[in-house]
């Protein structure tokens, strides 16, 4: 009987955190006051919203896609520009005055993991108090319509470029990525991992082609094993992407990057439903073409095939975001322009640059079949600028077979006892990594590893005087472990393990 309850209660776990996710991305907010309410696939609605940004935008909504709250950055006013806005268009109880600059890709909304009612909103400044912050939404305060519980806690000081964020393999967790720039051609992709325990540092990863701009986004295809990566000097890469572990792998590089002006000004990426498919947007900085360019990857990595689909000389408007809606259309900003100046539009400044999104209307379709339709969603009077909101896949579910796809032994259960283990290094790892301990024993102690379904996988008596010893595990497949130190008497530390092959 006491079996069963545990069955009962993990199909009930499962059933709530996926009912959860069903409709959470059916609400944008984007651009001046502007919105898009999905809750009709076949028919999606314009809606007015408090939103004031250009660029940086985050919204989410409730099982039934109800609008819970949403957040966007101020453009041209240094420092704590981000604010939150309550399902009714007012600013939330503390929403004003958290970090984050007015640019592009600077925000994320992830729920609080095992709660329905709180979520992190994670956000970048990289003006005035550079750096990686996150606050605490909770909707149980203020009679439902929420309140910033916690602000600007400071996660790092890095110069971030661009934040985006995926399910873990276990449908449950998130990973949280970053690209900085900190250094020019700064080649790292910054992780973080939210489990029931809170947000944990994972060793940044050196991959691909170092990026010489700040403007970059990258984007996962909808199965989520695949990372595509573009910025505005017309770099595109291509990565295989393990949820699991969270690594990086396999890079190709699409197009390389062009370092003489004038530069290609890649904005923005997205995938197509069935990952078979890339689209970029080319806004250009000076007089020439806006552009949609089809990548196909049907034969991906052997050929490679690109093609310009759409082209219009730059002066009244400028290209922005592209975004894959819950429809599976995919969405295009832009951006009515005035001598390069246009933030905020002037209360005149209504026409069909900015007042429409373009749409790619069948993105599954190869060449001119994909049915692009610029200025052809209107916005009910609203207007855009160049962002969208950048949200996650909120319906992403497990990884189902994968080593990380049990939730009964979970991640929820790494990291809570690290006991004698000052550190762990590096982790990720190969199989082959070092424990520095607290003191040394005059007992046996063993590492044990074992898997999230609680497998002892390998095993390795320590070296026990000396306060850093090496451990190897070789014959391990890459996935995410537990490592536990052991005395023949007692647990001496828990910790999480990264391996990738």
């Amino acid at each position: 009987m006491k079996r069963l309850w545990i069955v009962v209660f993990w199909i009930l776990t499962l059933t709530t955190f996926d009912s959860f996710s069903q409709k959470s991305e059916y609400v944008w907010a984007f651009g001046d006051s502007a919105g898009i309410d999905f809750s009709s696939l076949s028919n999606p609605q314009p809606i007015e919203t408090g939103m004031r940004s250009r660029g940086s935008c985050v919204s989410i909504a409730d099982t039934n896609g109800n609008l819970l709250f949403y957040a966007n950055t101020r453009a041209s006013t240094p420092g704590y520009t981000t604010v939150v806005y309550d399902f009714q268009n007012h600013l939330m109880s503390n929403g004003i005055n958290i970090a984050g600059i007015g640019w592009y890709r600077e925000l994320i909304i992830v729920p609080v993991i095992d709660s329905s009612k709180k979520f992190y909103l994670f956000s970048v400044d990289d003006n005035i108090n550079i750096g990686l912050y996150y606050s605490v939404i909770d909707l149980n305060l203020n009679n439902g319509l929420g309140e910033v519980s916690r602000k600007n806690v400071k996660i790092n000081s890095l110069w971030i470029a661009s934040i985006n964020g995926i399910k873990h393999a276990n449908g449950r967790d998130w990973w949280i990525f970053m690209r900085t720039t900190q250094n020019n051609y700064d080649d790292k992709y910054y992780k973080y991992l939210v489990t029931p325990i809170g947000i944990d540092s994972i060793q940044p990863q050196p991959i691909g082609t170092g990026s010489g701009t700040a403007f970059i986004e990258f984007k996962w295809n909808k199965r989520g094993d695949r990372l595509a990566m573009v910025n505005f000097d017309g770099l595109i890469e291509l990565y295989d992407f393990d949820r699991c572990s969270g690594m990086l792998s396999n890079p190709v590089t699409v197009r390389q990057q062009v370092m003489v002006s004038p530069v290609p000004c890649l904005w923005s990426c997205e995938f197509s439903a069935s990952g078979n498919f890339l689209y970029v947007s080319a806004s250009p900085s000076q007089p020439d073409s806006n552009r949609i360019i089809q990548i196909d990857l049907r034969n991906y990595p052997n050929q490679i095939v690109q093609d310009t689909l759409y082209s219009v000389y730059y002066p009244n408007y400028t290209m922005g975001a592209l975004k894959r809606g819950p429809d599976d259309k995919i969405y295009v900003s832009c951006a009515y322009t005035v001598a390069g100046n246009n933030y905020p539009y002037a209360d005149t400044m209504y026409n069909q640059y900015n007042m429409n999104l373009g749409v790619i209307n069948s993105p599954d379709s190869l060449g001119l079949a994909c049915d692009f339709q610029p200025w052809s969603f209107y916005l009910g009077g609203k207007r855009t600028y160049w962002g969208l909101p950048n949200n996650p896949d909120y319906d992403m579910g497990p990884v189902v077979g994968s080593i990380c796809d049990s939730l009964s032994t979970g991640i929820a259960s790494i990291n809570d006892t690290k006991g004698v283990i000052q550190k762990l290094f590096p982790n990720p790892n190969n199989g082959a990594f070092y424990l520095e301990l607290k003191q040394t024993f005059s007992e046996e102690v063993y590492a044990e590893l074992y898997s999230l379904q609680g497998q002892l996988c390998a095993r390795q008596l320590l070296d026990n005087t000396h306060y850093t010893t090496a451990i190897r595990f070789d014959a391990v497949p890459a996935g995410v472990y537990i490592l536990k130190l052991r005395s023949p008497t007692s647990n001496l530390g828990t910790m999480k393990v990264i391996i990738t092959k």
